[in-house]
């Protein structure tokens, strides 16, 4: 997508909000789906029509969960068709129950993979400092029906999984992660993978290691693993024996070829958004009220979420007032996770007291902001981002003006 002006240095007259015309002629998104080798792709599904296997555990996917457990130094890998039908597996597979503490920032699917079992998500802030949930309070929010903590190692920065461990082996609870954000990601110098009796992956086409749309379950357990595959699979156990309550959950080959063609250029992929990361952190470091997430370079990352916080009282603008500055130059940076999961149906209706419990995420989910990055995003695009909201938050009160017209 190119840019329609490259000036290096843009003033508030040039801003799209002034001008009505966008500094980018296409829609710049947030995850525009990254495309590994298009040959080596289009080979892998010649050889699935050749073969006419097209689901049912063929060869590529038993490849994939190979080369993924391989990669991540897990046991068990099971891929799944998508990472909220992985989630629904896990937590049935793992028997929870009663109520299961997890953060309500995070994406709705990880408490609707709770809701639609029966079990009832008590929702848990973050902890000061970070966007992850915070285990002195998770700790506070144990009750007798407490059956499991669902963490979430939100831009793939880990959670505190030590605390949490402590926290589930004291009380005797299950452990489970979302890991939807931390592929090829590593805490303590070992790839997110491990942790917990389980951890989840999504391979959603917005994700930057995609499957077209996929997710998997990573787990240390034989025996949970087996039974993620049974229940994969309607309960299957034979050509004709149904040993237990199951679904349709598995991977198609299709989906598992473009897995494999994106794994083989996956280096390409994080060097692309470390690129980016390091443009966007570089350029905006210097802004007052302007908070961007950083990451820990001793640890391996993906690099795939640009994050940052806007303190209104500082920059004179809202977070909503620079997505909307943004959208106007066709730049469609998102809110993530607004307005936090308790407000959302039907969580603000069943539990409509949440909030009070939730103090930093409420203060949270109104500063942040997730700018574009990925192979779509050129080095040049992502300085003309910077750009936009640097000549934006030089002028704030005239930003408000305009945008008030």
């Amino acid at each position: 997508m190119k840019p329609i002006c490259g000036s290096p240095a843009l003033r508030l007259d040039d801003l799209a909000i002034a001008t009505g015309r966008p500094h980018f002629s296409e829609l710049l998104h947030i995850g525009r789906p990254n495309v590994g080798s298009e040959e080596l792709l289009l080979e892998r599904i010649r050889g699935m029509l050749r073969r006419r296997w097209f689901t049912n555990n063929g060869p590529l996917v038993l490849e994939l969960e190979a080369r993924l457990a391989h990669f991540l130094g897990v046991r068990h890998c099971i891929l799944t068709s998508n990472a909220t039908i992985a989630l629904e597996l896990a937590f049935r597979a793992l028997e929870l129950s009663g109520e299961v503490i997890v953060p309500s920032f995070t994406f709705v699917a990880t408490v609707h993979a709770l809701q639609w079992i029966g079990v009832k998500p008590v929702f848990c802030d973050i902890a000061p400092g970070s966007h992850n949930l915070d285990p002195e309070h998770a700790a506070r929010l144990i009750t007798p029906r407490t059956s499991a903590i669902v963490g979430v190692h939100l831009w793939g920065k880990a959670c505190a999984h030590q605390r949490l461990a402590a926290i589930a082996a004291q009380h005797r609870l299950r452990l489970v992660y979302d890991a939807s954000h931390a592929f090829a990601c590593s805490t303590n110098g070992q790839l997110i993978g491990s942790l917990g009796d389980c951890e989840i992956f999504s391979f959603h086409a917005t994700k930057f290691f995609n499957t077209f749309e996929g997710g998997a379950i990573t787990t240390a357990s034989t025996e949970l693993a087996q039974k993620l595959r049974l229940l994969r699979n309607f309960g299957f156990a034979g050509i004709d024996q149904v040993v237990n309550l199951g679904i349709n959950g598995k991977m198609s080959e299709i989906c598992a070829a473009m897995g494999l063609t994106g794994l083989e250029s996956l280096d390409e992929f994080i060097a692309a958004n470390r690129r980016n990361y390091l443009i966007y952190r570089d350029r905006l470091a210097a802004l007052p009220g302007l908070q961007l997430v950083r990451f820990d370079e001793s640890e391996r990352q993906n690099y795939q979420y640009v994050v940052i916080e806007i303190d209104e009282a500082a920059t004179g603008l809202s977070r909503n007032d620079l997505l909307r500055i943004l959208e106007a130059e066709n730049v469609l940076a998102r809110r993530y996770f607004y307005p936090g999961c308790h407000r959302m149906e039907p969580y603000r209706t069943l539990y409509p007291d949440a909030g009070r419990e939730l103090p930093r995420t409420e203060a949270l989910t109104e500063r942040v902001l997730v700018l574009p990055t990925g192979l779509a995003v050129s080095s040049r695009d992502a300085e003309l981002i910077c750009e936009i909201i640097i000549a934006a938050l030089r002028s704030p009160a005239e930003c408000k003006h305009l945008l008030s017209r």
